[in-house]
């Protein structure tokens, strides 16, 4: 980390103004080198801001404010300066190009939180929460987003794991005082912090759907037979013409994805092709496209043609719930204005789980928003405090199995040394989540999922 790194820090294009960051060893003397001010920045005070000149060679770039973090008070643990100047890729671009020509180099994505774990700033656990906290799609993600970021999983996983090496090395102790027969340890108090811990473990796991909802949006796959109205109740929801509507069945080929917001939720909206037997090779993968969006949905709405009775769509709606068992699913009756009097009747006729509208006409949507809401907040609220990654949620699963083969082990009398050994394993993989152990392979898989000065 003898590098001096340099990159963009708010989001390229134009804006009222752009931050550019620099960390490491070299950051104030090769800012001092392009700024003029009223002080020398390499004798500045740290967590101040300047006023002055950036310079490239003689040639003024921007009038700029300059903000000084001396190591180690600083974000990434080094020296970190980070440049204020006009908005617009231009003139950050030029700041970035005159501090690499003076020594700096840009920065890899991610490297500035990187050097911060390095330094022992946060853990990795708080580092996937500051992911978490660009990325989230939802007011209450960015909360508990906050909250791992400020340490509350991180203290809770190493308590765990504390109170785990604990009961290890009572259980190893009392080997070693086997011969007098002397019993330092109490199984049934084992029992159940090992019950408790794999209850931990679990419920932190089950909850990944859910954080996936916080984090990325409630998916809703459009799905249906072709000409059933998907197209339309698309455009209906978010309320502008962005899918092609036809009467010709098989119009839509590909899929279409667009968000919008129902209250707090960000609901991710997916319109798929019609799924039928068909000749037609883009057609085909259309429908190809379609079973692969369901099967990374949360909700499907399964459009039914109102023309046509429920069975109609019956072998469809059991093929997907048998095929994709996670989905919720919601049967819809559409286009039930073209049906005039006999639309009541149908009502009353039908399943009261099943939703009656006409995208067309505006008819029963606001029901279908609110229950959309309702199962989105209800799936997300499976998340109690914590946002649980892909990576964490495998270390968990891996903690659990541990745990299991030790409460076991402890049940069959298996020996003191079998039970201990998976306990301290169930550790080793709660402390591979805050870091406590990691590899470069792992690291790089976490980086780079960050942006360019991060």
């Amino acid at each position: 980390m003898k590098d001096t790194i340099v990159a963009l820090a708010t989001a390229p294009g134009i804006s009222s103004i752009a931050v550019v960051r620099l960390s490491g060893a070299e950051a104030l003397q090769i800012i001092e080198r392009c700024f003029s001010g009223k002080q020398k920045i390499s004798k500045v005070p740290s967590h101040t801001i300047h006023y002055g000149s950036f310079y490239s060679k003689d040639i003024l770039l921007d009038k700029v404010t300059v903000s000084v973090f001396r190591e180690p008070n600083s974000y990434t643990g080094e020296d970190v300066v980070e440049i204020s100047c006009h908005g617009g890729s231009l003139i950050s671009s030029e700041i970035i190009n005159t501090l690499i020509a003076e020594g700096a180099r840009l920065a890899e994505p991610g490297e500035f939180t990187k050097r911060a774990f390095l330094n022992g700033k946060m853990d990795l656990a708080q580092v996937e929460a500051v992911a978490d906290l660009i990325h989230s799609e939802s007011i209450k993600g960015v909360k508990t987003a906050i909250r791992q970021l400020k340490g509350e999983f991180t203290n809770r996983l190493n308590i765990l794991r504390k109170q785990l090496l604990e009961i290890a090395s009572l259980l190893e102790l009392e080997l070693d005082f086997a011969d007098e027969e002397m019993e330092i340890t109490n199984p049934e108090q084992i029992e159940e912090k090992l019950i408790s811990a794999i209850n931990f473990c679990d419920e932190l796991h089950s909850s990944f759907r859910a954080s996936e909802i916080l984090r990325s949006g409630y998916y809703i796959a459009i799905a249906g037979y072709p000409n059933a109205g998907k197209s339309t109740l698309f455009n209906t929801l978010l309320q502008r013409k962005r899918a092609i509507v036809s009467e010709a069945p098989g119009t839509t080929r590909d899929y279409i994805e667009e968000p919008f917001i129902l209250g707090e939720v960000t609901v991710k909206l997916i319109d798929t092709a019609g799924i039928r037997e068909s000749d037609d090779l883009i057609e085909i993968e259309g429908i190809k496209f379609a079973e692969s969006v369901l099967e990374q949905s949360d909700m499907a709405l399964i459009i039914n043609d109102a023309s046509k009775s429920l069975e109609y769509s019956d072998n469809l709606l059991k093929a997907l719930q048998n095929k994709f068992p996670h989905l919720n699913t919601i049967l819809i009756q559409n286009k039930i204005d073209l049906l005039g009097e006999n639309a009541n009747d149908l009502i009353q006729s039908n399943n009261s789980k099943v939703l009656h509208i006409s995208a067309k006409k505006k008819i029963g949507i606001e029901d279908l928003k609110k229950t959309i809401q309702r199962e989105a907040i209800s799936s997300s609220d499976r998340v109690s405090d914590i946002l649980v990654n892909q990576r964490q949620a495998l270390l968990l699963k891996e903690a659990s199995s541990y745990l299991q083969g030790a409460l076991f082990s402890l049940k069959e009398k298996l020996g003191n040394e079998i039970i201990a050994i998976d306990i301290r394993k169930s550790a080793e993989k709660l402390g591979e989540m805050t870091g406590e152990r990691w590899s470069e392979d792992v690291l790089n898989n976490i980086f780079s999922k960050f942006c360019i000065g991060k």
